[in-house]
C-alpha cells in the first residue's frame, strides 16, 4: 500500500514541477514585457496584486475543499486554471488602452494565483499522507526535497521566460506553455485516486481559522519572512538590473534564475546540515532568522562601500539566498510536523494563506519603496519585516 502511495505522490510531484516551470516563466514574461512597454514600477507591481490576493483566499478555502473532495480535484482545478490564464494573456492586444491592459492582466493573474496555490497545497499535503507521522526525520527529508526541487525549477522557469520573450515573443511563449501544461493535465492527472487527501471527518468551514498556537505563530512568522523576500525580489531587483545596470531580458531572468535555482538546491540539501537523528525545531528557525538579518546588513554595507553594484548584489544576495533557503526549508518541515494527519490540507492551507499574504505585502512594498527610495529602500524594508518574523518565532516550541 505504501508503494502505491509513493506512485501517486510521484505523479502529483511531476505535475507540480510542470506547473512550477510555467509559473516562473509567466512571472518573467509579464514583468519584462510590460517593462518594455514602458510601465513603471508601481504599475508593474499592480499587475501581480490579484495573483497574491486570490492566493490568500485559495489557500484558505482550498484546504477545506480538499478535505471534502480529495486532492485530485484541487490539482485538476489548479492546472486547468493555469491553462486558461496563459491563454487569456496570449490573446491580449498591446494596442489596448493602458487601463484596460492592467485590468485584463490582473484578472488573468488572479486565475494564475488561484492555480498556483491549489497546485502547491495539493502537492505539499501529499507529503504528510505518504510519510509516517512517527518518522520526523523522513518527513523532513521529503519536504526539503520537494520544496528545493520546486524552487530550482521555478528558477529555471525564470530563465525560460526571459529566453522565450527574446526568441519567439510574448504571445507564442504563452500559447506554447499552455499546450504543454494541458498535455500534462490530460495524461498524468487521471491516474490519481479521487479520494486521496479526504478527511475522515468532514470539517466545518469555521474550522479554517481554529488553529493551534504553534501553527498560528509559525504562520505569522512565515507572513513576515516572505514579505521580506518579495519586497526586493518581485519588482525592485529586476527593475534595478534592467534600469540601472542596463541588463537585457535574458540577463535579468538568467540572474534571477541562477539565484532561485541555487536557493532550491540548498533547500533540498538542508537535512544534511542537521546532525543525524535530529530534526529542526522553533529554536533552529529563530537562530537562522538572526543569520538572515545579518546577511542583509552585509549586503547594504557592500552597496555603500563603493564596490561594483553588480558584484555587491551577487555576493550579498548569494549569502542571503543560502540562509533564506535553510529558513524556508525549516518552516516547510515545521508546518507538516505541527499539522494533524487527518485533515492536513486545512493546516497547510491556512499556513500558505499567511505565506500568500506576506507575498502580497512584499509586492506592494516593492513597487512603492523602489519608486521612492530605490533598491536600498527595498532592502531596508526587508530588514524591518525580518524583525517581525523574529518576534513571532520567539514563541515557537523548542526541542524538549
Amino acid at each position: 500500500m505504501r508503494d502505491y502511495k509513493h506512485f501517486h505522490y510521484g505523479l502529483i510531484t511531476l505535475l507540480y514541477w510542470l506547473f512550477t516551470l510555467s509559473d516562473g516563466a509567466l512571472r518573467m514574461l509579464v514583468l519584462l514585457y510590460f517593462h518594455q512597454l514602458g510601465f513603471d514600477a508601481l504599475q508593474i507591481a499592480s499587475l501581480f496584486l490579484f495573483y497574491e490576493v486570490f492566493g490568500i483566499v485559495t489557500n484558505l478555502a482550498g484546504g477545506w475543499i480538499a478535505a471534502h473532495t480529495g486532492l485530485r480535484l484541487t490539482l485538476y482545478a489548479g492546472l486547468g486554471l493555469q491553462v486558461i490564464a496563459l491563454g487569456m494573456l496570449g490573446l491580449m492586444d498591446q494596442a489596448w488602452s493602458q487601463g484596460l491592459l492592467i485590468v485584463y492582466v490582473m484578472v488573468a493573474q488572479a486565475l494564475s494565483g488561484i492555480a498556483k496555490d491549489l497546485t502547491k497545497m495539493s502537492a505539499k499535503s501529499g507529503v504528510k499522507l505518504v510519510v509516517e507521522s512517527d518518522r520526523p526525520g523522513h518527513l523532513y527529508h521529503w519536504v526539503a526535497l520537494l520544496t528545493g526541487s520546486k524552487n530550482a525549477l521555478k528558477g529555471l522557469g525564470f530563465f525560460l521566460g526571459g529566453l522565450l520573450l527574446s526568441t519567439i515573443g510574448f504571445q507564442a511563449s504563452l500559447f506554447s506553455m499552455a499546450a504543454v501544461l494541458l498535455a500534462g493535465l490530460l495524461i498524468l492527472a487521471p491516474a490519481l485516486p479521487g479520494e486521496w487527501g479526504q478527511a475522515s471527518r468532514k470539517p466545518k468551514f469555521k474550522q479554517l481559522f481554529s488553529k493551534s498556537h504553534e501553527i498560528n505563530q509559525l504562520s505569522v512568522a512565515r507572513f513576515f519572512l516572505f514579505a521580506a523576500r518579495d519586497v526586493w525580489f518581485v519588482v525592485g531587483l529586476p527593475l534595478y538590473l534592467a534600469q540601472q545596470l542596463n541588463w537585457s531580458p535574458p540577463q535579468v531572468s538568467g540572474w534571477l534564475a541562477t539565484w532561485v535555482i541555487g536557493y532550491g538546491v540548498v533547500q533540498a540539501m538542508v537535512p544534511r546540515f542537521i546532525r543525524r537523528g535530529q530534526h529542526p525545531h522553533g529554536g533552529t528557525a529563530l537562530k537562522v532568522l538572526g543569520w538572515l538579518i545579518l546577511s542583509l546588513g552585509l549586503l547594504l554595507a557592500l552597496l555603500q562601500s563603493g564596490l561594483s553594484p553588480a558584484l555587491a548584489i551577487f555576493v550579498g544576495l548569494a549569502l542571503f539566498g543560502i540562509v533564506f533557503a535553510i529558513n524556508s526549508a525549516i518552516h516547510s518541515y515545521l508546518i507538516l510536523a505541527y499539522a494533524e494527519h487527518d485533515g492536513v490540507t486545512l493546516d497547510v492551507g491556512f499556513y500558505y494563506m499567511a505565506n500568500a499574504a506576506g507575498r502580497l505585502l512584499g509586492t506592494i512594498l516593492s513597487g512603492l519603496l523602489f519608486t521612492q527610495f530605490g533598491l536600498t529602500g527595498c532592502l531596508l524594508g526587508a530588514v524591518g519585516l525580518l524583525l517581525g518574523a523574529l518576534a513571532f518565532s520567539l514563541r515557537l516550541p523548542r526541542a524538549p
